[in-house]
C-alpha cells in the first residue's frame, strides 16, 4: 500500500488548510486511518484518526475542535481539514493507514505511512 500526502503549505495563523492523503489500494477502505505530525526535534505525535467506517474519530487535545478528519473510501481518500491553525501546529504532517479497523493514537498500530507534507504556520 502507498499513501501519497499532499496539501500542505504556507498559511498565516488563524488561516485553514485541509491536507489529503490517497492510498493506491482499495484495501485501506477496511483499515483506520491516522494522521501524526513531527515537528524539527521532537517526536512524531498522533494528531487524528478515523475508524474504517468514519463513524469514530479521535483527536489529540491540542487540535480538538480545530481540525477534523473524514474520509471517502470510494476514493480510497482520507483528508484532515485544519482550521484555526497556530504556529504551534507547524510540522510535517505524516497519514498512516492502521492494522485494523479502529482508529489509535499510538504509531505501533499503523503499518503503512505516507511521505509526509510540509505546513507551515507564520504568525
Amino acid at each position: 500500500v502507498q499513501l501519497q500526502a499532499s496539501g500542505g503549505g504556507l498559511v498565516q495563523a488563524g488561516g485553514s488548510l485541509r491536507l489529503s492523503c490517497a492510498a493506491s489500494r482499495r484495501t485501506v477502505s477496511n483499515n483506520a486511518m491516522g494522521w501524526f505530525r513531527q515537528a524539527p526535534g521532537k517526536e512524531r505525535e498522533f494528531v487524528a484518526a478515523i475508524s474504517w467506517r468514519g463513524s469514530n474519530t479521535q483527536y489529540a487535545d491540542s487540535v480538538k475542535g480545530r481540525f477534523t478528519i473524514f474520509r471517502d473510501n470510494a476514493k480510497n481518500t482520507v483528508y484532515l481539514q485544519m482550521d484555526s491553525l497556530k504556529p504551534e501546529d507547524a510540522a510535517v504532517y505524516y497519514c498512516a493507514a492502521a492494522r485494523g479497523s479502529i482508529g489509535s493514537s499510538y504509531r505501533e498500530n499503523y503499518n503503512y505511512w505516507g511521505q509526509g507534507t510540509q505546513v507551515t504556520v507564520s504568525s
